[in-house]
């Protein structure tokens, strides 16, 4: 058992990012979890439009996928950059979309920093336009694909544990792990791995369990939105802030809690605004 529980604890550090490498080309984990995330996401809605009778063609869904990958890439540098890190960027612009460093010289880095928050929004947004452009139902189109999304979460969740990063907060609980980019090389909770079971697997059970229950169209993009919210913002207790923020609002909540709250009254809102009213006898 203690062999066990010492090779756990240091599993991170045994992990290596990169599938392979040739020269200096790398193809990481990380990539493939967003790639299968996209993938999963695809057959899951393609497997209700035609089993459920949703009024979408093939053609229409890979043609809105292909446009909220790229509002969410998008939405999530720049929700980064404007929710985690602005100051820094305001006297960096260059580095908000290209992979260099100019501090001391011309220097590759890639780019690195995501804000699931700013992705989500961007990916909305983009959804939005597209259903305008169309003349395709929004709440419609939000609807079929809330059930699925959660699910990809949970492989880029396990993107984030096999790079060693957003890790958790320092414990003594016996399943803490020690990871590589801690520069403290303290014991800490998995986060990541809280994160692709809660905002992952459960929530895609509790969706995908009652997405035949749904009583109006945006229902389960309100409880999708709600039960993310949610449960991130229980998990942030247990995740480490973000160096350059630490803890806002008085040293309390995160930065991730704070924007999960505004996407809990926004799911609540969105329910009583899309909820049918009764109408008087």
């Amino acid at each position: 058992m203690d062999s066990f529980l010492l090779f756990w604890q240091h599993l991170p550090e045994k992990l290596r990012p990169e599938l392979f490498q040739i020269g200096s080309f790398q193809v990481r984990y990380y990539s493939l979890m967003y790639l299968l995330a996209f993938f999963l996401t695809y057959v899951l809605v393609m497997y209700r439009v035609e089993k459920e009778h949703y009024p979408f063609s093939k053609e229409t869904i890979q043609d809105l996928l292909l446009w909220d990958i790229f509002g969410l890439i998008v939405g999530a540098r720049l929700g980064y950059v404007f929710f985690y890190n602005f100051s820094y960027y305001l006297s960096h612009p260059l580095e908000i979309i290209l992979p260099f460093q100019f501090t001391d010289g011309i220097q590759f880095v890639g780019i690195s920093g995501m804000s699931y928050h700013g992705g989500a929004l961007g990916l909305l947004l983009v959804t939005f336009f597209y259903c305008r452009k169309k003349s395709i139902p929004f709440w419609k189109i939000v609807e079929l694909f809330s059930p699925a999304v959660p699910l990809g979460y949970t492989f880029g969740r396990i993107g984030n544990f096999i790079n060693g990063e957003l890790y958790g907060r320092v414990t003594t609980v016996p399943w803490g792990m020690y990871f590589p980019l801690d520069s403290l090389h303290q014991l800490r909770h998995p986060s990541q791995l809280y994160e692709a079971v809660f905002e992952g697997l459960v929530l895609f059970a509790i969706l995908w369990s009652i997405r035949r229950k749904s009583p109006f169209d945006g229902f389960l993009f309100a409880a999708y939105l709600f039960g993310y919210g949610f449960v991130r913002f229980f998990i942030e207790f247990f995740r480490e802030p973000d160096v350059q923020l630490g803890l806002v609002w008085g040293g309390i909540f995160s930065m991730g809690q704070v924007l999960c709250l505004i996407m809990m009254t926004v799911g609540i809102m969105i329910y009583l605004f899309r909820k049918p009213r009764k109408s008087l006898a």
